[in-house]
């Protein structure tokens, strides 16, 4: 991945952000919380240095949500846009966007799908060798 800069917004357009340089990983997740917490079969994210991160949040509608003892998601409180997640435990230094929010071109990117065996009954996950395990 080239040093780009990369931006994206959540559906309202109230929270913008933008990343500098290439990404840590880029993964399909398979977990039940993510599943829930974007309403699809898997939710795909970029992890990249929380120093590469920039977030305006002019209307303050940036909210962060707990979703398990060491991990918290943000979202946008005027859409509910999924936007961010981040475990200051587990992975310190690290946050992950929402892909699906990206508002320029990303190029062809390696993704890898993560925790299939929690994924969705109904959806069939693809190439078995593009699977990883990833320790919880």
């Amino acid at each position: 991945m080239s040093a780009a800069v990369h931006a994206g917004s959540c559906l309202c357009g109230s929270v913008r952000y933008r990343v500098e340089g290439g990404f840590d990983r880029v993964t399909h997740c398979h977990c039940s919380m993510c599943r829930k917490s974007h309403g699809a079969a898997f939710a795909t994210y970029a992890t990249v240095s929380a120093s590469q991160l920039s977030i305006e949040d002019d209307a303050g509608r940036l909210a962060w949500y707990r979703s398990s003892p060491t991990a918290e998601r943000g979202f946008c409180t005027g859409c509910g846009a999924s936007l961010f997640w981040r475990d200051e435990t587990k992975e310190p230094g690290l946050v992950a966007f929402s892909l699906g929010t990206v508002d320029t071109p990303l190029g062809g990117i390696e993704i890898r799908d993560i925790f299939v065996e929690y994924r969705a009954d109904w959806h069939t996950v693809g190439n078995a060798s593009e699977q990883e395990a990833y320790a919880t």
